[in-house]
C-alpha cells in the first residue's frame, strides 16, 4: 500500500494538491498519527473550496468529507464492491480494520476491467463541437517548427493535435474545427490522407488574428458552447463536469485553469523606504493558478471578438468583463496539466504520453 495517499487533517491545502499530484490519485486519505481514517479529500472537495473562497489557502480540516464511504477487511465482495463505485461515485474506497486503520484502499483500475470502464464512461459524453487553434507558427519549438506545423509535431505513434482530439474524443466528441494559418494546407492534407470515425472542419484565417480573433469565423457554425483548446495543451479532466459547471452557473466563458507551485530559487528581500530590510525569505513558494489555454465558451461571446482584427483571450476576458458577463475559472490539479509548446515541456510530455525520452 502506497502511504503517500495519507494526509493529516492540520496539513495545509497546498500540501494537499502537491499528494495529489504525487499519487495520480483523485482522492486522498485523512488519518491521524496511528494512520485510523478520519475521513477523505478529493480533487473535487479542493475545487469547490478554492471556487468558494478565491485562494488555495486554508488546512485540510477545513474541507474534508468526515463520513467517506469505507469497507471492512474480510467483508466485502467484488460486486459490492463495484457498486459501490458507481451508485456513490468514489475515485477509492478504504479498506480499514476494526480499529478504523487504514490496512488497503482500492481503485477503479483495481476493480473494473477496461471494457467495463469504457461501459461506465458512456454516460459522461457532452454533445459540443471543440475547436483547435491551430493557426501559430509554433516559434517556441523551432527548428522543428521551420519544417512541421506545430500541430503535426510527433508524440509517440501520433501527433499532438491528434493526442489533443483524443481527450475529448474520449467523451463522445465527433465534431472538431481546426482553425488554419502557418503552413495550413499540411495539417488538412494529413488529416484527408488518415482515416478517422470523427468530424473535422478546416477554418482558414486571412491574416493571424490573436489566441481569439479567428474564433469569429465560427459565428455561424456552432450553437450555444462549445470548447477550445490551443493544439499544445493537453488536459487530463473530466470535461462533462466541467461542462456542467459552466452550464449550471450561466457562464459566459470559463477557463480551465492549472494550479502551480513554484519556488524562488533565491531568499527573497523584502525592503520598507529608505532600503531597510524588513525580512528575508529563504527560497519561497508560491502557489497559483494559471491559464491553460482550454475554455468552455457560449456562442453569445462571439459578438464580442472584432471581425479580421488581431484579438486575444486577455483581450475578450476583459471585454466580457467590462460588459458584466459571468466569466469562471475551473482549476486541476498540476499533474492533469501537460504543456508541450516548449521544448522542455516537449521531452516531458514524451515521458508522460510514452513516447521517446531522449530527443
Amino acid at each position: 500500500m502506497n502511504k503517500d495517499i495519507f494526509i493529516g487533517e492540520n496539513d495545509i491545502v497546498k500540501e494537499a494538491l502537491k499528494k495529489l499530484d504525487k499519487t495520480a490519485e483523485k482522492t486522498l486519505l485523512v488519518v491521524d498519527e496511528r494512520e485510523r481514517l478520519l475521513g477523505t479529500l478529493t480533487d473535487g472537495d479542493i475545487r469547490r473550496y478554492i471556487i468558494k473562497t478565491g485562494k488555495i489557502v486554508g488546512k485540510v480540516k477545513d474541507i474534508y468529507n468526515k463520513n467517506p464511504i469505507v469497507v471492512r477487511k474480510g467483508d466485502f465482495s467484488k460486486d459490492k464492491i463495484k457498486q459501490l463505485f458507481i451508485e456513490k461515485k468514489i475515485e477509492v474506497l478504504p479498506v480499514v480494520d476494526e480499529t478504523k486503520k487504514v490496512v488497503d484502499y482500492l481503485t477503479w483500475t483495481q476493480v473494473f476491467s477496461e471494457k467495463e470502464k469504457i461501459w461506465l464512461y458512456r454516460g459522461k459524453e457532452i454533445d459540443i463541437p471543440v475547436i483547435i487553434m491551430a493557426g501559430g507558427k509554433g516559434t517556441r519549438l523551432a527548428p522543428f517548427t521551420h519544417v512541421l506545423p506545430k500541430p503535426l509535431i510527433p508524440i509517440g505513434e501520433k501527433t499532438m493535435v491528434e493526442h489533443i482530439m483524443d481527450s475529448f474524443r474520449a467523451f463522445g466528441v465527433k465534431k472538431f474545427f481546426l482553425t488554419l494559418n502557418y503552413r495550413g494546407k499540411m495539417i488538412e492534407a494529413y488529416f484527408n490522407g488518415i482515416k478517422k470515425d470523427y468530424e473535422i472542419e478546416f477554418i482558414w484565417e486571412s491574416d493571424f488574428l490573436g489566441t481569439a480573433g479567428s474564433l469569429k469565423l465560427l459565428e455561424h457554425k456552432v450553437e450555444e458552447d462549445f470548447i477550445v483548446s490551443n493544439c499544445d495543451i493537453l488536459i487530463r479532466a473530466d470535461f462533462s463536469e466541467i461542462l456542467e459547471f459552466h452550464r449550471s452557473n450561466q457562464a459566459s466563458f470559463t477557463s480551465v485553469t492549472a494550479i502551480q507551485h513554484y519556488r524562488i530559487p533565491y531568499g527573497v528581500v523584502n525592503i520598507q523606504n529608505g532600503g531597510v530590510i524588513e525580512s528575508i525569505e529563504e527560497k519561497p513558494e508560491y502557489t497559483f493558478q494559471i491559464n491553460t489555454g482550454v475554455y468552455v465558451l457560449n456562442k453569445s461571446i462571439l459578438g464580442f471578438i472584432p471581425e479580421n482584427q488581431y484579438f486575444d483571450m486577455p483581450d475578450l476576458v476583459k471585454r466580457l468583463l467590462s460588459e458584466g458577463k459571468k466569466v469562471l475559472a475551473y482549476p486541476v490539479n498540476e499533474s492533469d496539466y501537460i504543456d508541450v509548446g516548449q521544448w522542455e515541456d516537449y521531452r516531458k510530455a514524451l515521458s508522460k504520453l510514452g513516447g521517446l525520452e531522449n530527443v
